[in-house]
């Protein structure tokens, strides 16, 4: 083992542990093998309905070194948003990723200062950070690099601390040593399977992201299918069913992180707050949070679409 990447790689550890990460793993930059058939076959049956996004920069997908050149290791950082607090019983709901600031700018700010830390102290190394922007399988790096296992529900889960937390890499030209996926532990359970309302775990380990309410309520711009009426759980922005259910998210504990602290309006407002929200509230509650990405009327229209 050599003596300078182990140094090096604990030194980047500790300061992503400084920096409030809840972990991070390292595995070495290398074509995706086993993702590729999957990723092409998953494309192929349309699960990805209209995320076109999704078809775009295969190759780049599934091999860092064509995003970054001569890039060496995959940094995998994890980041938690489980809140303290939830919202009402009596509320329709978000997805609690989306309570507090819009996770892109909170983990680009700290994966900028891992970096800059980087170049001080190890000296001229060039990469480039993601936060789910950009044409990274995140969730295939974490796995690998052994921050959890990728469950039936497709997320990452970690047996100490569950799956509600955000998923963010450093691709750079730097050797380092490198982490071990662990095992899955999954076992015999479908908790996440039986309770999806739109059966969008069509099978283990596999998810329709077209069947999904989190796909319906953010990423389809049109009309919402009629056939799904009644089948959202009032979940107006995102969802956590399969996540609620999960044993392992027993584990989960609440963040520390100031800036994923919701508005309090957010946790106060019942169904009819919402169903009589103006825009003008929509910008105070939701001011830097993800919901936006959705706009006052694409939260508005899936309201009416619960409510109606």
């Amino acid at each position: 083992m050599n003596q300078n990447n182990s140094r090096n790689t604990a030194w980047i550890k500790a300061e992503a542990e400084r920096l409030g990460f809840m972990s991070c793993g390292i595995s070495k930059a290398a074509f995706l093998e086993e993702e590729a058939p999957r990723l092409e076959r998953w494309l192929k049956e349309g699960r990805h309905g209209e995320m076109r996004y999704m078809e775009n920069y295969f190759d780049k997908r599934l091999d860092p070194t064509k995003l970054v050149e001569g890039s060496k290791s995959v940094i995998s950082l994890l980041l938690n948003y489980f809140p303290e607090e939830k919202q009402r019983d009596d509320s329709y709901k978000i997805s609690k990723y989306a309570y507090g600031t819009d996770y892109h700018f909170v983990i680009k700010d700290k994966l900028k200062r891992l970096m800059q830390f980087i170049q001080e102290e190890i000296g001229e190394v060039d990469g480039r950070a993601f936060v789910d922007s950009a044409p990274v399988l995140d969730k295939a790096w974490a796995a690998k690099s052994g921050l959890g296992w990728i469950g039936k529900n497709s997320n990452l889960l970690s047996k100490k601390t569950g799956s509600f937390f955000f998923i963010a890499e450093l691709i750079v030209d730097l050797d380092l040593d490198y982490d071990t996926p662990v095992t899955d532990h999954c076992g015999s359970c479908t908790a996440c399977i039986d309770a999806c309302p739109t059966q969008a775990i069509v099978e283990p380990y596999k998810v329709d992201g077209s069947k999904c309410i989190s796909y319906f309520t953010i990423e389809l711009k049109e009309e919402l299918p009629q056939e799904m009426k009644g089948k959202f759980d009032d979940w107006m922005f995102g969802c956590d069913i399969c996540q609620d259910v999960c044993p392992w998210n027993r584990f989960s504990k609440p963040h520390n992180e100031p800036l994923f602290d919701p508005n309090p309006d957010l946790l106060s407002m019942t169904k009819q707050d919402w169903e009589e929200i103006t825009e003008d509230v929509f910008r105070k509650v939701f001011k830097k949070s993800a919901v936006k990405r959705t706009k006052y009327s694409g939260l508005t229209r899936n309201i009416d679409f619960l409510k109606s």
